[in-house]
């Protein structure tokens, strides 16, 4: 294994040389190496760093987006801006997400190398804010990125890599910082209007940059709007019917109704001429592959949004007020309000228990036990937009202090922060009890009924849909508020190599947060096979630090931090010190030579401690059963008669587990021969600890049937007295017949997950007399990335095409652009690299888009925008193996296809 990563560092250095090498003729034309003599030099604070410094570069890379770049490139939203970031290679919830549709509707989240939304610490301004409310997949606490508004970031700042030792908790994976515009030198207002060449998906943005300076008073303001219109499965042809599925046995029709006897759909009494008319008049009687009678539609499938419908109104404020010429107040202000409509799917019926288990019932009117399945058209809702999920979300945040100097080029800031996210949640579900009642009346005996199938078979009218449906609710609230102190001085003492920067943070502050479904969504049989998420809680948080720069040589810098952080909750005390140490090597001024270790820390979060017990309904694979019950032996798993099968999962917080700690390291090279051009390499490695995960259920059952067997699926001998295996086992209740019933999932501490790779980065101009050319270009490769469950287990390759997770190994980006005044042109690129099929058996082909975006400045005062997204109208990879609906891996594709955007900006 040290061979082969090393024979892949040594073939992806040697791609980054050769392809900055071959950018080295672009800046030939320039001979500008160091700055003139006379050429001022200001001090920037650069991310992964509280010490102002005269270079941008320090000792970890950091990767800039300014506005600039996102307005060449047509970014319309963070999430669009984050794809492109080749360190941004975790699989996150797409806006088509069943999961997310359910627990995060219209949140948006970055997963910096893999290793989970929760482990990368996201700022607005270089300060926290509240995380969104709802927990992500159900599980643990992130920061929702879909509400900063495009139009007032000066530029995204992305440190990958622990930074703990400066911002404390949550930085393991590393850091995201929007930097928002302080300075306004004219009023602009802007306006866009975009939408898709397949339909739908219509997008409106307005947009408002102003501000003004009075004597001592400064202020900078910004506000959007923005409208969006739904995609639905139903617009696009690769994804309305069931027809498009890859496989004959995954296109049999979507069912609308079906009457099972003795665990077979019967013929008798399936008349589906009073169902018709549903889904669009394209309801019929068929039959399915083991000759079950059923009314179905193939277009059924669809009635789900690609893409969900949002309003939303976003502000920034930011004000300062000069006490003195070395003394001034300060607040920014954001404000936020957005309405979020998506739809996951239609409403699903089964008799089910009080408990919440499905099961068949007793008909007298055929004298034999039976099972009715159905599942309810837009018809019979009164329409789609009853069958929408619906998020009503304000979000705000207001800090305000004190900055300035004093004695000899010491600098502080003092400030008090607020930040809260509120959600309101309506998901329309099924009372289980009352649908019991409509289909099958009142109970003659236990379980035992007395109904005609002929209702079963029978369009509802709307208003007999709502007397057995209602919305869900849960309002949720997460805050954070606390204050800060820093203090920095570049040139504290000096040594002979130069002075000593110095840098000192204290921090108070607390985080609380609350999920409160309506007392009916926490009763785990109410709705048809859901339970909502809940929990509730706080901790407080304390916080010193410390940061030097100290000059050990003219050529050589060393960075040192350290940083102790302490958490109070659940009647318990934990603190971590973290530190970070780096090394940044300069032979001669065009060229730098960096590294950087550091060790990080991360708390528990909120609902991986307070999350209540939770009931959940998936429908699964029972592996054991498809791979030991001889008449289903061999078979694929998506043919087995033990898919679908509907249990019961429970879920609950610990507030025992212990806090997750990293260690991580880069090193690597910036080369600038001039100011047209520069390119670096680094190699990044995070290892992680005790990390906080849910158990996966598909792998919970993987792992039963091959500790039960003793062997994998393919033969592979297990220890079947392994940890894993006795608490996989453990964990899985199955009746007196073998059947799955119940699975207990709680958060663990995972023992161990690592990851290391290199990000390779460039930029290059050349102007000539025909314009200036613009390349710049992104490269990230991921040498491994493994996980361990418990300590004593075989470490996971999650990077292998059977381990269950879909972790590209590679990502990359690429822009070319050309300005030749009044007009600037950009063609942009993003490929993601090869990630396994559904039946984790082979791999699917690499995926690339390509943006373009064409920029004419009108007048002094008036700017158009043309882009084109998705130039190519380049669909979804085909998986032939992805049987199930949209038939795509929608977590990293979709089917928007090719859109354009106006946009149109008048200043003055």
């Amino acid at each position: 294994m040290a061979n082969e990563n090393f024979r892949r560092f040594r073939t992806s250095v040697k791609f980054g040389l050769l392809a900055g090498c071959s950018l080295i003729s672009l800046s030939a034309v320039a001979q500008e190496a160091a700055p003139a003599a006379d050429e001022e030099i200001t001090t920037v604070t650069v991310l992964g760093s509280n010490i102002p410094r005269t270079r941008k570069e320090g000792p970890a890379p950091v990767t800039v987006i300014d506005s600039r770049t996102i307005e060449a490139n047509g970014y319309t939203s963070v999430p669009d801006i984050l794809r492109s970031v080749t360190q941004n290679g975790g699989q996150t919830q797409s806006q088509q997400s069943y999961g997310g549709a359910l627990t995060t509707p219209g949140a948006a989240q970055v997963d910096l190398r893999g290793l989970g939304p929760n482990h990368t610490l996201v700022m607005i301004n270089g300060r926290r804010v509240a995380d969104f409310p709802m927990p992500y997949q159900g599980l643990s606490n992130f920061t929702d990125v879909s509400n900063i508004p495009v139009g007032m970031i000066e530029k995204v700042e992305v440190l990958s890599g622990s930074a703990s030792a400066i911002y404390g908790s949550d930085a393991i994976a590393g850091v995201v910082n929007f930097q928002l515009k302080k300075k306004v030198d004219k009023t602009t207002v802007e306006y866009r209007l975009g939408t898709t060449e397949q339909g739908g998906g219509t997008d409106q943005n307005l947009s408002l940059s102003t501000g003004f300076t009075k004597d001592k008073l400064s202020v900078v303001f910004g506000l959007q709007a923005t409208e969006r219109d739904p995609i639905w499965g139903f617009d696009r042809e690769i994804q309305d019917s069931r027809a498009d599925a890859p496989t004959t046995n995954s296109r049999f029709p979507f069912r609308v109704a079906q009457r099972y006897e003795d665990d077979y759909g019967t013929d008798a009494g399936t008349d589906c001429s009073g169902m018709t008319q549903l889904a669009g008049g394209t309801v019929t009687k068929t039959t399915d592959r083991f000759d079950d009678y059923y009314c179905a539609s193939s277009e059924a499938v669809s009635y789900g949004t690609i893409q969900s419908r949002r309003k939303a109104v976003n502000s920034y404020t930011a004000i300062t007020y000069d006490l003195s010429d070395r003394t001034e107040l300060f607040a920014d202000i954001q404000l936020g309000v957005a309405d979020t409509a998506l739809m996951n799917d239609v409403t699903y019926w089964r008799y089910q228990l009080p408990d919440g288990s499905i099961s068949d019932f007793y008909n007298n009117f055929s004298d034999q036990p039976e099972d009715w399945r159905r599942v309810f058209m837009p018809e019979e809702m009164g329409g789609l937009e009853n069958g929408m999920i619906k998020n009503h979300s304000m979000t705000g945040s207001v800090t305000t202090g004190v900055k300035g100097a004093f004695g000899d080029q010491w600098r502080y800031e003092a400030a008090l922060n607020y930040s809260t996210y509120r959600t309101r949640i309506k998901i329309p579900q099924i009372v289980a009890a009352k649908a019991n009642a409509f289909y099958l009346g009142a109970p003659v005996d236990e379980d035992t009924f007395n109904a005609d199938p002929a209702k079963l078979f029978t369009a509802l009218t709307p208003a007999q849909y709502a007397s057995i449906s209602e919305y869900a609710r849960t309002k949720a609230e997460a805050t954070t508020k606390g204050v800060s102190l820093k203090f920095n001085h570049p040139e504290i003492f000096t040594l002979p190599a130069g002075p000593v920067g110095f840098a000192v943070i204290a921090e108070m502050d607390n985080q609380e947060y609350s999920v409160s479904p309506n007392a009916e969504a926490t009763n785990f049989g109410y709705y048809y096979q859901y339970a909502a998420t809940s929990g509730s809680g706080s901790r407080d948080h304390k916080a010193l630090g410390v940061e030097f720069a100290v000059p050990i040589l003219s050529t050589l810098q060393a960075s040192l931090a350290a940083r102790h952080d302490s958490y109070n909750f659940a009647s318990r005390d934990i603190g971590k010190t973290t530190y970070n140490f780096g090394l940044e090597y300069r032979p001669f001024n065009s060229l730098l030579i960096r590294g950087a270790y550091g060790t990080g820390f991360r708390a528990p979060d909120l609902h991986y401690l307070y999350a209540k017990l939770d009931l959940f309904h998936p429908s699964i694979t029972d592996y054991y059963q498809c791979r030991t019950d001889p008449a289903e032996a061999g078979l694929p798993y998506d043919e087995c008669s033990y898919t679908d099968i509907d249990i019961l999962k429970q879920r609950e917080g610990d507030t025992n587990l212990k806090p997750e700690t990293s260690k991580s390291y880069n090193y690597g090279f910036v080369w600038q021969p001039s100011r047209l051009f520069d390119i670096s390499i680094d190699y990044f490695n995070v290892d992680m600890d005790n990390q906080i995960n849910d158990l996966s259920l598909k792998k919970l059952l993987t792992d039963e049937a091959d500790c039960r067997i003793g062997s994998t699926d393919s033969g592979t001998p297990v220890n079947s007295s392994s940890p894993t295996c006795q608490d996989a086992v453990s964990r899985i209740t199955r009746d007196e017949d073998g059947e799955v019933t119940t699975v207990y999932i709680n958060p663990i501490n995972q023992a161990n997950e690592k990851t290391d790779g290199i990000d390779l980065n460039f930029h290059a101009l050349a102007p000539t007399r025909f314009g200036d050319f613009r390349l710049t270009g992104g490269y990230t490769y991921v040498f491994n990335h493994t996980s361990i469950q418990f300590e004593g287990d075989d470490e996971i390759d999650q990077l292998a095409v059977d381990s269950g997770y879909y972790i590209p190994r590679e990502k990359m980006n690429l822009s070319l652009g050309w300005t030749f005044d009044p007009v600037a042109i950009t063609l942009s690129g993003v490929r993601i690299g090869k990630l396994p099929n559904y039946d984790e058996d082979a791999r699917v082909k690499a995926y690339t888009t390509y943006n373009a975006t064409a920029i004419w400045q009108v007048t002094p005062a008036m700017k158009a925008t043309l882009t084109i997204n998705n130039l190519l109208d380049k669909a979804p990879v085909k998986d032939a193996t992805w049987t199930s609906y949209p038939y795509y891996n929608s977590d990293w594709y979709d089917s928007v296809g090719r859109s354009g955007y106006v946009n149109i900006s008048y200043s003055f």
